[in-house]
């Protein structure tokens, strides 16, 4: 529940929207309460009268159609307005997430698996929006419903106030805080046990390739099984409790009905009530635990979303892996990188072992060497996304750990080997580098990559959709869009990791060609298995046992 608190200021930015749906929730409890009191007074009284035509027909029967009515129409305005306030919740609790989680993407990039973080990102944000719709919201109106209703009793029938006020009180808090207490474990499970199947189904569809050729699909498909299997038992066990308690309000229900019948008859006999009336109450008392049937279900709903909240807390309370300094220092407009001793890994053998390097203003270079070695860490530490276990990195003489990320990273540009195209026009691709680019500099940039002319010809040139991950567009031309997206950043240094992936020999050379005459005047350093045109790097070094050479 704790965990659960944590997002109270979020709720509370939709206090209006959940206030109204509870009020609305009260009305259509309430007019179903008293459609069904004020029909079992009218039935009964009709039927014990003894006046003929002389009994008023028309006020009860335009009462029970009333109370119908306000039912339904509350009804229908309780759903409007409660998944309205929580489809907004929904957005609010993404961009909470969302901010909390790029500060801390290295870390539960190397803590969580690809199919865990989803899960987070997704299924255990739906389960904390629906908090209030299916749990709050429902244990608030019954509370409220059951307490008018004892009230009631205590005027009509006293004698059955307080065994209703007992029943209903259990029914509406201590069946579901048992629940709670006993599903805490079950609800848990549920919510890690989705998550690790979610994780093997996008396991499975990545790696599906390389685990049929390694004749191991077979054993994936048995784990997935146990996997599910696991979550089965999990939803079993969290059933069994929901039904159990469940059981225990549907019995408290029959008991609040028979103890209000069996002291309603004393009262009728000694004269204190009349039948009708009691009739009336009986059925009030039957309609008011209809709050409390959908309780159980959303308790069940609520010990998930605690979870779920848990799960989601923990990963936006972790500490950043970079922290800005306290007085930061100014980015100077030197843009000499100097790499003095540097020492970095991940846990285990480092990767970069006492690295020493300069790398001149305008210089282009190119780093080489096999997959693991180190290159992609380098590029990592020259954008702070991480920091060295030993040495310093300097940009322009000032440590990277003195100057402001932002300012950082409004120095480098970064072209990775996944660079995405999103699902957006070309334009909107462009100007993610630079939002206040004119058209003139975005066709600059796309002349510079080589890519111009093939979005001329295009019937909607710039505003052309790329589709997800622009499929629309082959590798190369995807490549090259990219490219000019780094090209149109003002960034004095371009960083590239492996830009020609998915390339073929003559498009890697056009490729070399274009960024040499495209980023004149800039620093380049480019990490790559790709053979490196004569005359398009000025120094080709190779990364070797954690050193530049």
């Amino acid at each position: 529940m704790k965990a659960l608190l944590t997002f109270r200021g979020l709720f509370a930015t939709q206090f209006k929207g959940f206030a109204l749906a509870l009020i609305l929730s009260l009305v259509t409890l309430a007019a179903g309460v008293a459609l069904l009191g004020t029909s079992g007074w009218f039935i009964t009284a009709a039927a014990l009268t003894t006046a003929g035509l002389a009994f008023n027909l028309f006020a009860p029967s335009a009462l029970v159609r009333g109370f119908s009515f306000i039912r339904i129409l509350a009804r229908y305005g309780e759903r409007l307005a409660g998944h309205d306030a929580t489809l907004r919740l929904l957005a609010d609790l993404r961009g909470w997430l969302f901010a909390r989680l790029f500060p801390r993407l290295p870390i539960a990039d190397r803590s969580l698996r690809h199919g865990d973080l989803v899960s987070r990102l997704t299924a255990d944000v739906d389960a904390l929006d629906t908090a209030f719709l299916v749990a709050i919201g429902p244990i608030a109106a019954a509370f409220v419903i059951g307490a008018a209703l004892t009230g009631v009793l205590a005027w009509l029938l006293p004698g059955a106030a307080w065994l209703y006020g007992l029943c209903f009180a259990a029914a509406v808090l201590a069946v579901p805080a048992g629940l709670v207490l006993a599903s805490r474990r079950a609800g848990k499970d549920v919510v890690s046990r989705a998550a690790e199947a979610r994780a093997s189904v996008l396991d499975g569809i990545e790696g599906h390739a390389d685990l049929t050729v390694f004749g191991v699909l077979g054993t994936a498909q048995s784990d997935f099984a146990t996997t599910a299997q696991r979550l089965a038992a999990a939803r079993g066990r969290l059933s069994t409790l929901t039904a159990v308690a469940g059981f225990a309000v549907q019995a408290l229900a029959a008991l609040a009905l028979a103890g209000t019948l069996w002291l309603g008859l004393d009262a009728l006999a000694a004269g204190t009530v009349e039948g009708p009336v009691l009739a009336g109450l009986l059925l009030a008392v039957a309609g008011s635990f209809e709050a409390t049937s959908t309780i159980v279900r959303s308790v069940g709903k609520l010990t998930t979303a605690m979870a779920a909240a848990e799960r989601l807390t923990a990963i936006a309370e972790a500490p950043p892996a970079i922290v800005d300094p306290a007085m930061p220092a100014e980015r100077t407009a030197d843009a000499t990188i100097v790499l003095a001793d540097i020492t970095f890994g991940y846990g285990g053998p480092p990767v970069l072992t006492n690295l020493d390097h300069i790398v001149a203003p305008g210089e282009h270079i190119a780093i080489t060497g096999p997959s693991g070695i180190g290159k992609s860490s380098l590029l990592g530490l020259l954008l702070r996304l991480a920091d060295p276990q030993a040495g310093r990195i300097t940009l322009g003489g000032v440590p990277l750990p003195a100057l402001r990320q932002a300012d950082i990273h409004a120095g480098m540009a970064l072209l990775s080997q996944d660079s995405p195209l999103f699902n957006d026009t070309i334009r909107a691709n462009l100007l993610i580098a630079r939002p206040d680019a004119d058209d003139d500099a975005l066709w600059t940039a796309l002349a510079d990559a080589g890519i111009a002319d093939f979005v001329r010809v295009l019937p909607a040139g710039l505003d052309t959709m790329m589709g997800e991950g622009g499929r629309t567009v082959s590798v190369g031309q995807a490549r090259r869009l990219c490219l000019a997206r780094v090209l149109l950043s003002p960034a004095p240094i371009l960083l590239l990791d492996e830009p020609t992936t998915g390339l073929d020999r003559p498009a890697e050379a056009a490729f070399f060609e274009t960024l040499h005459q495209a980023a004149q005047g800039r620093t380049v350093i480019v990490v790559t298995h790709a053979a490196i045109p004569e005359g398009t790097m000025d120094r080709v070094l190779t990364l070797r046992g954690g050193m530049l050479g």
